[in-house]
């Protein structure tokens, strides 16, 4: 294959990884910097390292990284915050995960909507389940010490308690979502810097 041909086609992989990081910056599933910051690299290698080289890819790396620990960094912070478990956490990224393969067939919006729906979903669901486990092993450990309640007390206490776990579920779910939209943002603007700092270099 002619090397104008070859050159050609990375350039074409290139504008394509960019695009897919810029899309990934707004889209909870896709990795946005990285995306982009592969992208230039293949720009670069295209253009034989001529107006991007060394310097610049491990400034927009360094971007990277920061994008990457900043989203994990401000999405934990704030679960844990609001009282998220850490196993929580995790099932609720398994549950994103799920939601954008299975709303997927609807490009770019469905893959946001699944993994919005799934993860948060599955975040309160763990939350209200650690929260009934909670009360119910301290319901367990007063009625063995020996309290006595009566029916309507404890019927009234069981829907206490059931409101109880929902708002401490709900609670969970806005610290996450909180983290979740000052993560994007912060990976957006990383996103929108890295872009700039490509075009300045390769075009201008």
């Amino acid at each position: 294959m002619p090397f104008v041909e070859l050159s050609d086609l990375l350039f074409g992989i290139s504008y394509l990884l960019i695009v897919l990081g810029v899309v990934g910056a707004m889209v909870p599933v896709l990795p946005g910097p990285p995306f982009i910051w592969l992208g230039v690299l293949v720009w670069a290698w295209a253009d034989d390292f001529a107006r991007i080289g060394w310097p610049t890819l491990l400034f927009l790396a360094l971007l990277t990284v920061i994008a990457w620990g900043a989203d994990l960094a401000l999405s934990f912070i704030s679960s844990r915050r609001s009282g998220a478990g850490w196993r929580s956490i995790g099932v609720s990224i398994l549950g994103g995960l799920v939601g954008a393969i299975l709303l997927s067939g609807i490009p770019v919006v469905g893959t946001f909507v699944g993994a919005a729906a799934g993860s948060i979903s599955a975040l309160w669901l763990m939350e209200y389940r650690r929260a009934r486990r909670s009360s119910a092993g301290l319901a367990s450990a007063s009625s063995e010490a020996g309290s006595v309640e009566s029916a309507a007390n404890i019927g009234n206490s069981v829907e206490t308690s059931a409101r109880s776990h929902r708002r401490a579920a709900t609670q969970a779910v806005k610290g996450y979502v909180s983290g979740f939209l000052l993560a994007m943002a912060v990976e957006f603007a990383i996103s929108v810097m890295m872009l700039s700092i490509f075009v300045w270099q390769a075009f201008l």
